[in-house]
């Protein structure tokens, strides 16, 4: 799977952009607060309908316009798509595909797969489990449109049971209702689980390899799934915690609260690991997803790198960089120095400047 092109209008920084991408490595470099990530966040939007950074629309369109377009033309197993996103200041995003309106905008996930490494996500191990959650989620709703139908409706199920929660404290007859969330809910998050049970173990049969060799042969790790609950307890626990529930007056139970644990050994390395550590582990759980996807695709992600090279230690940017060789690869730096420096091949290289960009 490659990009072949992109064109922006009035997205962020840009007034209008057209950029042709190399199927190789392709380097955006410029000064900071040139909008070098702002190319990277609209083809992740192009893969995900969503920002990177949890940005809604109306704050990515230009300051002055009422909508934007993000255009990306991209060819998967030798035949070639145009994605077309409309973001609107006032209305919800459309989506087309070679022309055809999608009715939702998640329809348009497994289309273009893409991995984004930014220097935030060295720190998803040692941050909360909200950031690995979304992790694994974001990577399952590209690869997997059942978990991204039933993560939709279990989110949905859990807003309205915390609605409905402290709606109770004004009227307390609403408690009649609450066994059919309580239903839903089992149903919906039990699938979820059991999907990230399974997603574990396929990371664990891939980052193993990856981080023994990244760590120099001296660390084995292991991912470990902490569901919230057992699928078989998360109807009794449910019912268990409802006066609980009633009285903070939102649901305490189930796979929204669920988290990752990473151990190299005795050691849980979210906690007491080194930041050397914890880097590896985050470089190795990147380098896995890119090939999962292959994995589960039977095709190339598009990797999406948004300086975090400077972030790494001379080893750990030759291992990055050496284990791309066969991906599409988009890369925003402020220098060229550690590619001329590893001697590193460069398909294409991109200037940003002002909002404005030179091949």
């Amino acid at each position: 799977m490659i990009i072949k092109s992109l064109e922006l209008m009035n997205f962020r920084n840009y007034e209008f952009l057209d950029l042709k991408f190399s199927e190789g490595t392709n380097i955006l470099y410029g000064d900071n607060a040139q909008g070098k990530t702002n190319v990277l966040e609209a083809i992740y939007m192009s893969a995900t309908t969503k920002s990177h950074k949890g940005s809604k629309d109306k704050d990515i369109i230009c300051f002055d316009k009422e909508e934007a377009h993000i255009r990306t033309y991209l060819e998967k197993e030798k035949i070639e798509y145009k994605i077309d996103m409309h973001l609107r200041k006032n209305k919800s995003k459309g989506v087309a595909v070679d022309g055809q309106k999608l009715k939702k905008a998640a329809d348009l996930l497994g289309l273009l797969n893409v991995v984004f490494f930014s220097p935030e996500d060295l720190s998803i191990i040692k941050n909360g489990p909200a950031e690995r959650r979304r992790f694994v989620d974001m990577e399952l709703c590209q690869l997997d449109s059942f978990y991204l139908y039933n993560l939709n409706h279990y989110n949905k199920i859990v807003n309205q049971r915390n609605k409905l929660l402290k709606d109770m404290y004004f009227n307390p007859q609403l408690k009649d209702t609450l066994n059919i969330w309580d239903s839903q809910l089992v149903s919906f998050g039990s699938k979820i689980i059991e999907r990230r049970r399974i997603f574990a173990g396929q990371l664990n049969e891939i980052i193993y390899g990856i981080h023994k060799k990244l760590s120099g042969d001296k660390e084995e790790l292991i991912i470990q799934y902490e569901p919230d609950v057992e699928i078989n307890h998360f109807e009794s626990s449910i019912k268990t915690n409802q006066e609980k529930d009633i009285r903070m007056k939102q649901t305490s139970v189930g796979p929204h609260r669920d988290d990752f644990s990473f151990m190299i050994g005795d050691i849980d390395i979210r906690k007491f690991g080194s930041q050397g550590q914890q880097r590896t582990a985050a470089l190795s759980l990147k380098l896995s997803e890119i090939e999962l996807v292959k994995k589960i695709t039977k095709d190339t992600p598009v990797l999406l790198l948004d300086d975090v090279l400077s972030e790494l230690d001379s080893s750990r940017q030759n291992y990055l960089l050496n284990s791309i060789g066969d991906v599409q690869t988009i890369i925003t730096c402020t220098g060229l120095d550690e590619f001329v420096n590893n001697r590193f091949e460069i398909n294409k290289v991109f200037k940003a400047v002002e909002g404005t960009i030179q091949e």
